[in-house]
């Protein structure tokens, strides 16, 4: 009992003092738990914005065509380079709005985890934009967005320099180069440094995730790859405090956010948290047993920043088994075509048969892309079809995932 009160009365003085440090507005992390300003604790429900800055090919019913170069590759072969432009500018324009960051909150939802791509803050091709690009443009208006609806946000570079997964999810190229490339390395210190300056004194923002799902299983090498982890993490929050002491740090493991072994020191920073995510096996305490106990090990919160693609009645279990062992958790996605989703995208007429069918046809050379292509004004039409589709007054909620998710279906 003596030690049990010795713990409590250190962790309330460790919190109080990270509070005064905060400056007394920020979300801020005391033990296992994630606080309130006032105090109060934090239980994160929500959402992810994923596809929006950073496309991946299911969410557009592509399979082949799966990662945001090879999409942008694709869309370019279809209409051309000024086409492919006008059509990303309609897409990041009409995908989020004010509307959808507004009915996420008529849920019930609290807190957004938005996914970026690095390159919206380099003068690297992408997303029909070179030079200088709108990624603090479209942070902002997220901002606003959720400070006007009640919302926090989670910062997640879910495609980091180099690539930091090997899989097409990084917009890489299939290998996780990050961990083997200084330069890479300071570029990803780098653009957490520019992000952390801008939103240093912003209480909107909950913490920022420094990369998603890094190192693949697949690689025979992964084992000496886990280890360059906690080194690079160490790297990035030092360049982030150099300009920002209030904001919360997320860490995920390897092998898609499942794999902490290779963590031998939490105790870094004060103001850290870890973050894992699960998709299938069996919807019970047991299945996540490890991401429990290492939560319990380091005395921080853990959070399941991705779930989700599962039947209603798996997912309002597993919510059940996440609330009653304090894991906060954002479901993958918000938003895309057919469903699996909080709202679904209408799939534009002839899709399949001209979009999908191109994405899927061999185009390994010149003459293999004039021979696949369709006609290219009926291609563009379809794909501002798409786009027209995705605004949030186009799309079909989808009443039994919200509330399997432990969200009002509003």
């Amino acid at each position: 009992m003596k030690r049990f009160i010795i713990t409590f009365l250190l962790i309330v003085t460790l919190a109080a003092g990270l509070q005064a440090q905060t400056g007394g507005k920020f979300l801020y992390v005391a033990g296992t738990e994630v606080l309130q300003p006032d105090g109060r604790p934090y239980r994160i429900v929500g959402t992810n914005l994923g596809n929006w800055l950073n496309p991946e090919g299911y969410m557009f019913g592509l399979t082949r065509t799966n990662s945001a170069w090879m999409i942008d590759q694709m869309v370019r072969q279809l209409v051309g380079p000024d086409a492919a432009a006008d059509f990303w500018q309609a897409f990041k324009d009409s995908y989020i709005t004010r509307a959808d960051i507004a009915f996420i909150a008529r849920t019930g939802a609290n807190t957004i985890r938005l996914p970026f791509n690095y390159k919206l803050f380099t003068d690297e091709d992408y997303m029909g934009q070179t030079g200088r690009k709108d990624g603090f443009a479209r942070i902002d208006s997220v901002v606003t967005w959720c400070r006007a609806s009640g919302l926090h946000l989670i910062l997640d570079m879910h495609d980091c320099p180099g690539g930091q997964t090997g899989d097409n999810i990084d917009d890489g190229y299939g290998y996780p180069w990050l961990f083997e490339s200084e330069r890479s390395q300071q570029l990803f210190c780098d653009i957490w440094q520019q992000i952390a300056r801008r939103y240093c004194d912003e209480p909107v923002i909950l913490g920022y995730e420094l990369m998603n799902e890094p190192i693949a299983h697949f690689f025979s090498n992964k084992d000496t790859l886990n280890q360059l982890l906690e080194p690079l993490y160490k790297r990035a929050v030092r360049s982030i405090r150099a300009v920002d002491r209030n904001h919360i740090i997320l860490l995920g493991g390897a092998q898609w956010n499942s794999n902490f072994s290779m963590f031998a020191d939490w105790t870094f920073d004060s103001n850290l948290m870890f973050t894992c995510h699960r998709y299938g096996g069996d919807a019970t305490a047991d299945a996540i047993r490890h991401f429990i106990d290492f939560r319990n090990r380091t005395g921080l919160p853990m959070y399941m920043g991705e779930i989700g693609h599962n039947t209603d009645q798996w997912q309002a279990d597993f919510v059940e088994v996440m609330r009653a062992n304090g894991i906060g958790y954002t479901f993958w996605p918000y938003k895309k075509i057919d469903g699996s989703c909080m709202m679904a995208i209408p799939r534009p007429e002839a899709w399949d048969s001209i979009i999908v069918r191109f994405s899927e046809a061999p185009r390994g050379s010149f003459q293999e892309w004039r021979e696949a292509r369709p006609d290219q004004r009926e291609a563009l039409r379809l794909l501002m079809q798409y786009v027209a589709n995705s605004r949030y007054e186009h799309c079909i909620p989808q009443s039994g995932y919200i509330r399997s998710m432990g969200l009002k279906d509003k």
